[in-house]
């Protein structure tokens, strides 16, 4: 299976940059997924490596050779869109065959790959329905099937999730992560949603404004964020931030704001020895946040409810901590009132501090 590497990769519409010289190594039979808001060049990247976008500055490698300059379906890649972009006056098995049929394949060798494929992705039964007779998830499973008929060595996956509603992404998900285990080849996955990037990858790289923020195992990105923003982009619900400072109290090494003092575990307080006093962004999980009505005044925050979104067997609750917004996940079965003041044991561990200006992780 091919290897593809970016280096320095820049791209450019006019004076308006949108690539600022990207470096990234897809790794042999890895699920690759690029994640970031809109506008951050996740797509754009996607569209380069597969061609369909010109490369202003930097190079695309495929098992070492130079590809930026040669034409798609010389890149033996294999692309899904967002849109299915699936030829609606033929049927499901010639929209599967179309790229079978234009290399004029032996009508065997295209029924078999037909037959393996669609009973894959359990399709078998619509072989002879056309697309305007599907469902959104069975046409996002035909344009999949299509790409997977053609046996290219890297698949690529634009966004294909996006036109279904909740409960139909989250079958394709897991439809998705089946067919990862089946087909073992080089994918390379963009979407916008974080739950996505966590479920499906191997290796998630989250890209802002243009630039890789981090890159790793999703267990790294969520446990071990370098900035505020992959801290913040990564998790549902999101990161909690409270500003505050860096700070000795009483002996220990405290995050103390207005409405808390929180003291730091003994291994960050060791490694942050040596760090100046000063104002830092403390961020924390909604799930590190631990109902404790007995819990002590240096290990908790005491929070006002303002909203519960019940979503059955969990609460999320949307508190204030001296006029800062702090979100907690409960267990709906804990009885609440809106207005009421609750106390929460933080779990020291799991407290991240950030640079109040750079945004870096400290």
């Amino acid at each position: 299976m091919p290897n593809i590497r970016l280096e320095n990769l820049v791209k450019r519409y006019g004076e308006f940059q949108v690539l600022h010289g990207i470096n990234l190594e897809m790794k042999e039979n890895e699920f690759t997924v690029l994640v970031g808001p809109s506008g951050c060049g996740k797509s754009t990247t996607l569209r380069m490596i597969a061609g369909l976008e010109t490369v202003s500055d930097g190079e695309i490698f495929i098992d070492d050779k130079p590809v930026s300059h040669l034409e798609p379906k010389a890149r033996d890649l294999a692309m899904v869109f967002q849109d299915y972009a699936l030829y609606p006056h033929m049927d499901v098995a010639k929209n599967m065959s179309f790229a079978l049929r234009l290399e004029r394949r032996p009508k065997a060798e295209i029924d078999a790959k037909i037959k393996d494929v669609a009973e894959m992705l359990g399709l078998t039964k619509f072989l002879h329905r056309k697309p305007g007779e599907l469902s959104g998830g069975q046409r996002q499973r035909v344009a999949m099937g299509r790409a997977l008929t053609r046996n290219s060595g890297t698949f690529l996956f634009d966004e294909p999730l996006s036109n279904l509603d909740a409960k139909l992404r989250g079958q394709m998900r897991a439809e998705l992560a089946l067919m990862r285990q089946k087909v073992q080849k080089n994918m390379i996955y963009v979407t916008h949603d974080q739950i996505e990037a966590m479920t499906l990858a191997d290796r998630i790289v989250v890209m802002h404004g243009g630039y890789i923020q981090q890159q790793g195992t999703p267990e790294e990105l969520y446990k071990r964020p370098v900035n505020k923003f992959v801290a913040g982009f990564l998790g549902s619900p999101p990161m909690n931030f409270l500003e505050g400072d860096l700070a000795d109290v009483d002996g220990r090494l405290c995050v103390q704001g207005q409405g808390f003092c929180l003291a730091l575990s003994d291994e960050r307080r060791q490694a942050l020895a040596n760090a100046p006093r000063g104002p830092v962004t403390m961020g924390i999980r909604p799930a590190d946040l631990t109902y404790a009505p007995d819990a002590g005044d240096n290990t908790a925050l005491d929070l006002r409810v303002v909203v519960s979104e019940y979503i059955g067997a969990q609460s999320v609750l949307i508190c204030d901590c001296a006029g800062q917004k702090v979100e907690v996940e409960l267990k709906s079965d804990t009885p609440i009132a809106l207005g009421e003041t609750l106390r929460f044991a933080a779990n020291a561990q799991a407290i991240h501090l950030f640079d109040r200006e750079t945004e870096e992780a400290l």
